[in-house]
């Protein structure tokens, strides 16, 4: 067989070369960064921002996290072999050659949305979306990750700056209530991604990465994710005190009492089953105190 045929067989697809790229670029994670970017926005008060403005803070936490998820996936090539969530991805694979022009695009990208954010909005927002994108990509991915159980919780400021980018785009001096949404997220991240992390430490430990069930074991992890729960939803609460309104309220109430009991059940009987269900429990948290912040902001 030829080369040119050899190579037209296993060629990707267009469309399924497009998928690949997307899934470098991690838009689920960047969706989700981006909407509390937005939300950071929408509860800070001060002069409205014209709809180009908002599309172009949104657009610019999307592209400089996408950045980051593309340069994790780069970095993380040769530990990403070892663990079966993530032995798919495309650099793995050889789907997409793993090349150092990827390396021009994801800096382009960050450069790109940064600077966008700097003559749309405020110096002080464009920081805040740099510092977002070079926390997950720098100081998670290849100062703390596989050194460090730390790397999460650290890694966790990604989501935070990304409400203060939204903030800080309306009042760079920043109130009480968005520094308040900050700390839950940067609160929030550690045990829901620990959760994740104790139905996969098998992985984690195969692959040489310190994540906290590795270090110290499933079942003190557990109970660190409970304690940590806690913590959080205690402090999600605090922004009644300061003008949050009572959707926020509810959906805060509602949502951590889901992730505090199931991160208990956790604690208690420690299994992937238990896991993964603090892990989703999280996540319906975090989505249910986001939606309620927007619905406070919508109706003031």
């Amino acid at each position: 067989m030829k080369a040119s045929t050899l190579a037209a067989t296993t060629a990707p697809h267009p469309l399924q070369r497009a998928r690949l790229v997307l899934g470098l670029f991690k838009l689920r994670i960047g969706v989700m960064i981006m909407v509390t970017a937005l939300v950071g926005l929408a509860v800070t008060p001060g002069p409205g921002l014209s709809l180009a403005q908002t599309l172009l803070l949104a657009l610019s936490v999307l592209v400089a996290s996408a950045s980051a998820g593309a340069f994790n996936q780069y970095y993380e090539f040769d530990s990403d072999k070892l663990m079966a969530r993530t032995r798919t991805r495309a650099f793995v694979t050889g789907a997409l050659p793993r090349s150092s022009g990827w390396l021009w695009v994801i800096g382009a990208l960050l450069v790109l949305s940064v600077g966008a954010a700097w003559a749309a909005l405020n110096a002080v927002s464009a920081l805040f979306v740099f510092l977002g994108a070079f926390t997950y990509g720098v100081v998670y991915t290849v100062w703390l990750k596989r050194r460090s159980w730390t790397n999460i919780v650290i890694g966790g400021l990604a989501g935070s700056f990304a409400v203060l980018a939204g903030a800080a785009a309306v009042d760079p001096g920043l109130g009480p209530l968005p520094l308040l949404l900050a700390a839950v997220l940067f609160l929030w991240t550690p045990p829901h991604f620990w959760s994740l992390a104790i139905a996969g430490h098998a992985d984690y430990a195969a692959a040489g990465v310190p994540m906290l069930p590795v270090v110290v074991g499933v079942p003190r992890a557990a109970r660190i994710v409970y304690g940590s729960t806690v913590a959080l939803v205690a402090v999600s609460l605090l922004p009644g005190l300061f003008g949050a309104g009572p959707v926020y309220m509810a959906g805060a109430a509602i949502g951590g009492l889901v992730f505090v009991l199931k991160s208990r059940a956790l604690a208690l009987a420690p299994s992937r089953k238990t896991a993964m269900a603090s892990f989703f429990a999280s996540l319906v948290q975090l989505s249910l105190l986001l939606a309620g912040a927007s619905v406070d902001a919508l109706l003031r």
